[in-house]
């Protein structure tokens, strides 16, 4: 099996290419769907979250309060830190046991979006690693104008990652997005057919 991993920054582009190459049949799984089970109603994670942050994040009906867990963690380096600590090591578990259920069902290939991917040394256990990118001051428009954040919210987000500029150069594939999505997604399907190829070919994986 071909593992790919899908990076890079925030409001780049990632879900985009995800979506459009779950749609196109590849095996695809999303940071952000293994980070709502790690965090999931009754969870042992979500009751460190609280432990460390308070009632504060919870909402009404006892759920996280996601947008009110990014204040207080996104604003403090040791916060977000703290945060991390708690939640990969399980989305890893979670991302890690749906891996080895594609490969048990004979999947010739995976994807897994991986937002900090270079930022936590994952690189390197993936057979192929695509980068989306896109200028940053386009990012930040798409986070202030299409999601609601502050500008504030939205550049601590963006500095606390690790810059574009440093992961082109260590990944396998880029693909820009700073076009059209027509462009992108033209891009993402000769990438994912090319990935196919290789992946039938079986020079690669387990």
């Amino acid at each position: 099996m071909m593992s790919v991993a899908l990076t890079g920054n925030v409001a780049a582009g990632k879900t985009v290419v995800a979506e459009l190459w779950r749609g196109a049949g590849a095996p695809v799984v999303l940071a952000d769907d293994l980070a709502r089970r790690a965090v999931e109603s009754g969870s042992e994670g979500l009751a460190m979250v609280v432990e460390a942050f308070g009632d504060q994040v919870l909402g009404r009906d006892g759920s996280l309060d996601r947008g009110a867990l990014r204040e207080r963690a996104f604003g403090d380096a040791r916060q977000r830190e703290r945060l991390e600590a708690i939640l990969h090591p399980r989305i890893r578990a979670l991302r890690d046991a749906w891996m080895r259920e594609q490969d048990a069902a004979g999947e010739p290939l995976v994807v897994a979006e991986i937002p900090l991917l270079f930022e936590v040394g994952m690189e390197g256990e993936f057979d192929a690693v695509i980068l989306i990118d896109a200028p940053e001051e386009e990012r930040l428009r798409r986070l202030i104008e299409e999601r609601g954040l502050t500008e504030r919210a939205a550049r601590s987000i963006m500095d606390a990652q690790m810059p574009s500029a440093q992961k082109r150069s260590r990944a396998d594939f880029v693909l820009d997005n700073g076009g059209t999505r027509e462009e992108l997604e033209d891009r993402a399907l000769a990438l994912l057919d090319l990935l196919r190829a290789r992946s039938r070919k079986g020079g690669t994986g387990s």
